[in-house]
């Protein structure tokens, strides 16, 4: 399903030749742009300029994949592993929403320090609390996605074993993916809430 485009959004055209065309600027633009535009907070969708069919997803996947092949690891391969798994199992429609969240809580806890950082460091900034941060956040991160895989949190392997069969049906199978979500929610809100306090004291 194509992104929603506002008048602030840019359309880039992808041609055949996998040239990229900034419809806004009239010139054509590198992956690297791109990821300018991504870090400036530059709203964009990509289009083939044949079809119309939004690509925005496959070309931003691919603009993460020149940033890692540069040596810029973000993912993890533990992750990157346990996100493959998902894939065609019955919580992969859970995952990108879930994803969203942390990420959010995430950015918020990051804007948090940043401001810290310019207010009350006069730019000062002990490298130490941001290595304990990052720490805080990973852990967090880590235990949201052990929550997902118990099998391999456990020891049991990078395969995840079909769950037994339960009584009930498929309605409560999806009431207990919801409230299982929904938890999985309320302690990355409580772990964010402690990292906040915890800087703050």
């Amino acid at each position: 399903m194509a992104e929603t485009e506002t008048q602030e959004t840019i359309t880039i055209k992808k041609y055949a030749n996998r040239r990229l065309y900034n419809t806004a600027t009239s010139k054509y633009v590198t992956l690297d742009d791109l990821s300018v535009m991504v870090k400036s907070g530059v709203e964009f969708v990509v289009v083939d300029a044949k079809s119309g069919e939004d690509i925005t997803r496959s070309v931003l996947t691919q603009i993460i994949f020149e940033e890692e092949s540069k040596g810029q690891n973000l993912l993890p391969i533990k992750f990157l592993r346990q996100l493959i798994g998902f894939y065609g199992d019955s919580l992969q429609s859970l995952v990108p929403n879930y994803l969203e969240h942390s990420m959010n809580a995430f950015t918020q806890n990051e804007e948090a320090m940043r401001n810290y950082m310019k207010e009350a460091m006069g730019g000062m900034f002990p490298f130490s609390q941001w290595d304990e941060l990052g720490k805080q956040n990973m852990a967090m991160f880590e235990r949201a996605m052990q929550m997902f895989t118990p099998f391999a949190a456990n020891g049991g392997g990078n395969e995840r074993q079909p769950a037994e069969p339960q009584g009930g049906g498929e309605g409560d199978e999806m009431s207990a993916l919801k409230a299982q979500l929904k938890a999985l929610q309320e302690q990355v809100d409580n772990l964010s809430r402690t990292s906040g306090k915890d800087d703050d004291s």
